[in-house]
């Protein structure tokens, strides 16, 4: 009886850990589906900012029936008929200092995000073929979550620029209260969300890489001590004859 009571006290440690370890794996899991969920989310977002005229909307006073548009590669006038007629801006170099800064850091961050998904999709839980190199899947990770990061920064910024200078410019008192003034189009709010979703998917990425250890070897099971009262049998070799 006290034996089978020692070897059950001795188990009970090891069925905790075995429990622990099950509910951390079940976090990171869980953890990095939600961090590739959202940078996804953000990247495709950010990629549909980059190439749609709408960062910026003007409604003309004089003629309602029209809505000015403007974009980083071109400006659209959308009619009441329903007819939409787009022009791309002519140079590069003659674009506002925002808007030419938008565009490098913009496709900077579409390549970022494209780069995160590829190298962090490798080192996610139950990815196969790298699933006995537990130290390459953390680095996977750890990568991937900083190229999301990286590329939701380099949303951020392009977007924060263009509406403080449209803010700046619709109180700018120097105008004329009769000259129209550009305000936020629906892409500037639509990259403030991207770049939160990848900045966010980023960290969750980082994060369970963080709190993913390598496997430590089981350990092995203590040897038994002899029942009391007990007496081991003599050798051959001690018996007397």
């Amino acid at each position: 009886m006290p034996a089978a009571a020692a070897q059950g006290g001795l188990s009970r440690p090891g069925a905790h850990s075995a429990a622990g370890a099950s509910m951390a794996g079940s976090w990171r899991a869980k953890a990095q589906a939600g961090g590739m969920l959202l940078a996804l989310l953000g990247w495709v977002s950010s990629c549909v900012t980059t190439f749609v005229p709408l960062w910026k909307s003007l409604n003309l006073d004089l003629n309602e029936l029209e809505v000015w548009t403007m974009g980083l590669w071109q400006v659209c006038i959308a009619r009441e008929e329903g007819v939409v007629e787009c022009r791309a801006h002519g140079s590069f170099l003659a674009l506002p200092p925002e808007l030419r800064v938008s565009r490098l850091l913009m496709c900077l961050s579409n390549g970022l995000g494209l780069l995160g998904a590829l190298l962090a999709a490798p080192g996610l839980e139950g990815w196969t073929p790298c699933e006995d190199k537990p130290g390459l899947k953390r680095r996977l990770l750890l990568a991937g979550g900083a190229a999301f990061g990286t590329a939701g920064m380099a949303t951020l910024a392009p977007v924060s620029w263009v509406a403080y200078n449209t803010v700046l410019d619709f109180w700018d008192n120097t105008v004329p209260d009769i000259v129209p003034r550009w305000e936020f189009g629906e892409a500037t709010f639509l990259g403030w969300f991207a770049g939160a979703f990848l900045a966010a998917g980023g960290l969750l990425l980082a994060c369970s890489a963080r709190a993913t250890r390598a496997p430590t070897p089981p350990v092995p099971a203590c040897r038994q001590p002899p029942a009391r009262g007990h007496h081991p049998l003599p050798k051959p070799a001690d018996l007397v004859i």
